[in-house]
């Protein structure tokens, strides 16, 4: 976003617009509710695939006891959208670091799956996480990436994944993760099996990857607790370990 022009007329109010994007495409900024105003679908994505907030309640509808730890972004409004609970761990930060958080709970709690809901764009940032859940391979760790080749927290910007999608030469999220040692992983596109997925993630012996291929764009804002403390206290609450 080099050569970007500020617009602060709004500042005092609590906002401000970075209007030059490379699309032409402005967004708005909030603090603390940082979101861009539209996605810039010229530049990359997908313009097919499933309906993100669709995949996540079939993830979770019924879940149980089921762990969910989401990555910073759009998938942690996803979780909170399907219904807000204490055993959710939504990420407001720390890019990257959903696999790995996943990961330990799933060692520390063997008798609980363990479902981490992510972007293509936050699973790039921590790609090596893979080969790190690949040595121990924890049977009931499950790995969502919502797969739609853009970064959409920051307006929009392809990530490595979109080129593939449109047919070209990009980043096969599975294969690297097939790559690092995890035989169950697939990519499902725009008209693949989400049936069969959704059934894999919730319940088959992992360590479990699907990349799953979804449309550009955000449903409303359900935002989750914005303090970190918060989160951390129930979710150790829920538990047991308070």
């Amino acid at each position: 976003m080099h050569d970007a022009q500020y617009s602060r007329a709004g500042h005092a109010a609590g906002s401000y617009e970075i209007a030059a994007l490379p699309c032409g495409r402005p967004m708005n900024f909030r603090p603390g509710a940082f979101q861009p105003r539209a996605i810039c679908s010229r530049l990359a994505g997908m313009s097919d695939g499933f309906d993100r907030r669709d995949v996540v309640r079939r993830l979770l509808a019924g879940r149980g006891t089921m762990l969910v730890v989401a990555g910073l972004g759009s998938p942690a409004w996803d979780i909170t959208a399907a219904g807000d609970d204490p055993l959710n761990l939504p990420l407001w930060g720390a890019m990257g670091a959903a696999v790995p958080i996943g990961l330990g709970l799933a060692l520390a709690q063997p008798g609980r799956r363990v479902l981490v809901i992510t972007g293509d764009g936050e699973m790039l940032m921590g790609i090596g996480s893979l080969a790190t859940v690949a040595i121990p391979a924890p049977a009931n760790l499950a790995i969502a990436v919502l797969n739609n080749g853009c970064y959409g927290e920051t307006g929009g910007q392809a990530s490595h994944t979109a080129r593939r999608a449109e047919g070209g030469a990009g980043v096969d999220l599975a294969a690297i993760a097939r790559g690092a040692g995890i035989g169950a992983a697939i990519d499902v596109g725009a008209n693949g099996d989400l049936d069969a997925a959704v059934a894999a993630l919730r319940g088959a012996p992992g360590p479990v990857f699907a990349s799953i291929r979804i449309r550009q764009g955000a449903g409303p804002l359900v935002l989750p607790p914005r303090d970190g403390a918060t989160l951390k206290d129930r979710f150790r609450a829920a538990l047991g370990v308070a």
